[in-house]
């Protein structure tokens, strides 16, 4: 089919769009009546074990994930990585989305979702080279939810641009609700990378005891539409996290270009629960015995902030202290934050001076909380 019988001469419905009133609501958020909680521990604990944040494990084991051994990399990492027989290259595969952003600003929350989707498969190497979406709302009769679909497709569109991402394929879903009340905003993006060097990948977890651990980024004290908004306060509001695509670009050739060179023994997004949630599922989700991890940060905001706020454009990885030295050079050539922030050993989660755990006990919580509700 002639692609501009898709795109350019294809029909367009012009249905009415109207800007909800209870928007302005919704993005007010005071953070000095949000009480911090007394046992962040505690909280941590409550965190791994909400069923957005714990291990899916329940549900991918119970399909061959395997077939024609061209799997390298596995369920559970950032993204899902594939060999390419008969050469050198992999392709790297990761699906995303996030209703609650695309709710309180469906602009930002589109944008997010490609800029998450990307950043997943810059931690295990790869380039995005394209992009597919289900995109799944309310009833499009209804003024709201169409300015709701139109402005996620505006975000999403301008994000992909940012990032050079062709839409190659996707879908729409309406008319989810019951009794008039429609589902939040919910664009799905499938994105599919490439990696050059398929023996270069990395996963998300710890390899070795002294490894240094650095954050690429900065934490924003911003908590709009987190998961530990919604899990501890009950609340869905305030505006999604802040995002500079031109920043977020540079974080993630910053990373590829680290593994490029082989100097990063792992990677992993910050996206849902923070850093404190990236920093545990590090210890705590790889496939053998879970390693500890000693770190300090030296942020200036409250602690949950510190801990939970979902900032993006934020990439934990480690590595050999004889290689920072190199990443340092990295970071600084594609203006990159760089923040040494801890090591990585021994049976306790420490994050000093907020917390500190058995790192067995956290990967207890993580690992059965989805099965223990399915039971």
């Amino acid at each position: 089919i002639p692609i501009s019988a898709l795109t350019k001469e294809a029909p367009v419905y012009q249905r009415p769009a109207e800007w909800p009133k209870s928007q302005d609501d919704l993005e007010q958020l005071d953070l000095s009546a949000i009480a911090e909680p007394r046992d962040l521990g505690a909280t941590l604990k409550l965190m791994l074990g909400s069923p957005n944040i714990a291990s899916k494990e329940w549900v991918y084991r119970q399909y061959d994930c395997y077939v024609r051994s061209n799997t390298v990399v596995g369920p559970g990492a950032d993204a899902a990585v594939v060999r390419i027989k008969g050469t050198d290259k992999g392709l790297a595969l990761t699906v995303d989305g996030n209703s609650r952003y695309c709710f309180l600003d469906p602009y930002v929350g589109g944008a997010l979702a490609v800029a998450e989707a990307a950043r997943n498969l810059a931690c295990v190497g790869a380039r995005p080279i394209g992009l597919t979406d289900c995109l799944n709302f309310g009833s499009p009769e209804n003024p709201a939810v169409m300015w709701q679909f139109a402005r996620v497709i505006q975000g999403m569109r301008d994000a992909c641009i940012a990032f050079k991402v062709p839409v190659v394929s996707g879908n729409v879903s309406f008319y989810n609700e019951t009794d008039g009340i429609p589902i939040y905003p919910t664009p799905t993006i499938g994105m599919v990378g490439l990696l050059p060097k398929v023996d270069r990948v990395v996963t998300p977890w710890f390899k070795a005891a002294d490894d240094i651990v650095v954050l690429l980024g900065r934490t924003r004290e911003e908590l709009g539409g987190s998961e530990y908004l919604k899990l501890i306060h009950n609340s869905v509001r305030g505006t999604p996290p802040w995002i500079d695509l031109k920043l977020e670009q540079a974080i993630q050739n910053c990373c590829i270009e680290a593994i490029d060179r082989g100097i990063l023994r792992s990677a992993h997004d910050i996206s849902d629960g923070g850093l404190a949630v990236a920093l545990a599922e590090c210890c705590i989700g790889g496939p053998d015995k879970a390693l500890g991890v000693r770190t300090e940060i030296r942020e200036m905001i409250r602690g949950d902030a510190l801990l939970f706020s979902e900032s993006q454009s934020r990439i934990l990885v480690s590595m050999q202290e004889k290689d920072l030295s190199q990443l340092q050079e990295i970071a600084s050539g594609h203006g990159v934050p760089l923040q040494v922030i801890g090591t990585v050993g021994g049976s306790r989660f420490s994050i000093q001076p907020i917390l500190q755990l058995p790192v067995d006990e956290l990967q207890s919580i993580w690992s059965s909380a989805l099965s223990d509700r399915l039971k």
